[in-house]
């Protein structure tokens, strides 16, 4: 059984005239069987010859490991320098300082943390100078992947250069609970 296009097949001829005899022609006769080898032959083709999408990564930088034995002091910074940013789901609180922290909260908008790290921003740079901002960044249990990479392109939109990834401190969290508490 061959795919075949063309050919006699076998019905009557309507219309045929009586009388003379005539031979009859025979079509030519297509076998399309080698056509369906050569389209899987192509189709196999392009798909190992075709390279495929390749995920995009956002570099980190990363401080040297330490080894437990060697003792460092982390240097010393003005806490005037420093945002902290606890990020939730679809939600930032944040302060500045370390004494008394107040803690605020906003979104991933534009006017959102977008505009209180470009403001912070203002502050820093008109005490200390251009370029001296530090941005702590602490990911909280219910954030999610999106909030993490959310929280990086903003680090990219307004060009912070210095921030921190940092785990989140019990304490932190208990400031968390209680501005929940009294909102």
């Amino acid at each position: 059984m061959a795919a075949e296009v063309g050919g006699d097949s076998g019905a009557p001829k309507k219309g045929k005239k009586k009388g003379k005899a005539r031979k009859s022609k025979k079509r030519p006769r297509i076998d399309m069987t080698p056509m369906v080898d050569l389209g899987f032959l192509l189709l196999t083709f392009f798909v190992l010859t075709t390279t495929m999408s390749t995920p995009n990564t956002m570099p980190v930088v990363v401080p040297p490991k330490i080894e437990k034995n060697e003792e460092v002091e982390p240097p010393k910074i003005s806490e005037g320098k420093v945002i902290t940013l606890l990020v939730g789901r679809g939600k930032i609180y944040y302060y500045t300082g370390i004494e008394k922290p107040e803690l605020r909260i906003t979104d991933f908008s534009r006017s959102g943390i977008r505009k209180v790290l470009l403001e912070r921003r203002a502050e820093v740079e008109d005490r200390y100078g251009k370029g001296e901002m530090i941005v702590i960044i602490k990911m909280m249990d219910e954030a999610q992947y999106k909030d993490f990479v959310d929280i990086l392109d903003e680090m990219a939109v307004v060009e912070q250069k210095k921030y921190a990834l940092v785990n989140i401190t019990p304490e932190e969290v208990a400031l968390v609970e209680d501005y929940k508490k009294s909102t």
